[in-house]
């Protein structure tokens, strides 16, 4: 038994996850690709390998001549007299197996075989690499912070780095190398120097990541995230509904003593995270995006994706949210145009006409804002508006 050809190939199967069929291919077209070199040609080369000893064996298949004056070419031909040395019991005119001494090849051919080895084990490698990372897709990994690359910074992934662009990057973050941090793997592709594995922290599909490696009910089914809307940094909003009647939803995120959602601002440093109710009616769900905001009344229109929501005097500015963040994250999470007006202005705008309040001609375009006008009673009057477009993802 080859002992060290074995020794070897375990350690690189373990170490580099390389099978061992794709070593043992790689080593026979390493012999093939030296016989080639130091004969000039291989076409009547075998090699074989026995994959329990590990020993392996190079053969050259040769025409038998009568003698040496009938040699043409050293390389198909061996004389009757060589080949009865080597006990070949043949006739003229047979072909004969003829064992090569692949030990004997110059430093040149060994060299070569080396590197086509050394070359395919490289091949593999990236290929398992690749195919490890692509089944990561649309997950969440560790790594550990590297160095920052130009305007992104390099992330340790174990076995390949990641690189989180600038505007993967949570701006009011600042990374330190050795840093530990939860990243969102956005692509993997595969390039000559090796797979490229592109990653985001300001994806919303982190957060709902990390809730589903944090909060069992998810990861079993039992509490299901319907949608996200995110400010990298700053807050997100989630909404949760439960398919067990027993299973209190928001309760199963938070955890108790608010253990499970702590855990996940820790990861986001500090990111706040609302989590509210998902609920069919639309009604309801424009009030429960809005919390902590106390809701008089939503008039909601299914079919214009749109809604009028009125909240007590005292309320507008905590409904509306530090500039306007709470009104744009609710449109965001619910996919509805919201118009919010306090109790008072609500009663001096008959009609409720946000529409006179931004132009419906951009498509596509997020608009937010205060507005001003003049009513038709000549009173003054002013008010809030979020403008989430009905064709875009809600999450």
């Amino acid at each position: 038994m080859n002992t060290e050809l074995k020794a070897a190939m375990e350690a690189l199967e373990k170490e580099k996850n390389i099978s061992a069929d794709t070593l043992f291919d790689a080593i026979e077209n390493a012999l093939l690709t030296a016989c080639r070199n130091n004969f000039g040609k291989a076409d009547n080369i075998s090699v074989s390998i026995d994959r329990d000893t590990f020993e392996y064996k190079v053969t050259a298949r040769k025409t038998v001549v009568g003698s040496k004056d009938d040699i043409e070419d050293k390389a198909l031909q061996i004389t009757k007299e060589d080949a009865a040395q080597l006990h070949l019991n043949a006739e003229v005119g047979d072909e004969v197996d003829v064992p090569v001494d692949s030990q004997s090849f110059g430093r040149i051919a060994t060299q070569i075989a080396k590197n086509v080895i050394l070359q395919k084990i490289r091949e593999e490698e990236r290929s398992v690499v690749y195919d490890y990372f692509s089944e990561k897709e649309g997950q969440a990994v560790t790594g550990v912070v590297q160095r920052s690359t130009g305007r992104g910074i390099s992330i340790n992934l174990g076995r390949a780095d990641g690189f989180l662009a600038e505007k993967e990057q949570v701006h009011s973050e600042r990374l330190r190398p050795q840093d530990r941090v939860k990243v969102f793997v956005l692509e993997v592709r595969s390039t000559p120097r090796g797979p490229r594995v592109l990653v985001s922290r300001t994806h919303p599909d982190l957060v709902r990541k990390l809730f589903e490696e944090e909060v069992t009910e998810i990861r079993e089914g039992v509490v299901e995230i319907r949608s996200i809307a995110r400010e990298a940094g700053s807050r997100t909003k989630i909404a949760v509904c439960s398919n067990d009647e027993n299973v209190d939803p928001v309760g199963a995120c938070v955890g108790m003593n608010g253990i499970r959602v702590n855990n996940i601002v820790d990861e986001l440093r500090g990111e706040k995270i609302d989590i509210v109710n998902w609920d069919e009616n639309p009604g309801n769900f424009i009030q429960n995006a809005l919390s902590p905001a106390k809701i008089i009344a939503v008039f909601a229109d299914p079919e214009e994706r749109s809604a009028k929501v009125v909240v007590p005097d005292y309320q507008l500015s905590l409904a509306i949210g530090r500039e306007g963040q709470n009104a744009r994250l609710a449109a965001r999470l619910t996919g509805y145009k919201i118009d919010i007006k306090s109790e008072t202005q609500a009663k001096d705008a008959p009609g409720f006409r946000y529409e006179d309040y931004f132009d419906d001609d951009e498509e596509g375009y997020y608009e937010e804002g205060y507005y001003e006008e003049d009513t038709e009673g000549g009173e003054y009057e002013e008010g809030y508006y979020a403008d989430e477009p009905a064709e875009s993802d809600p999450a």
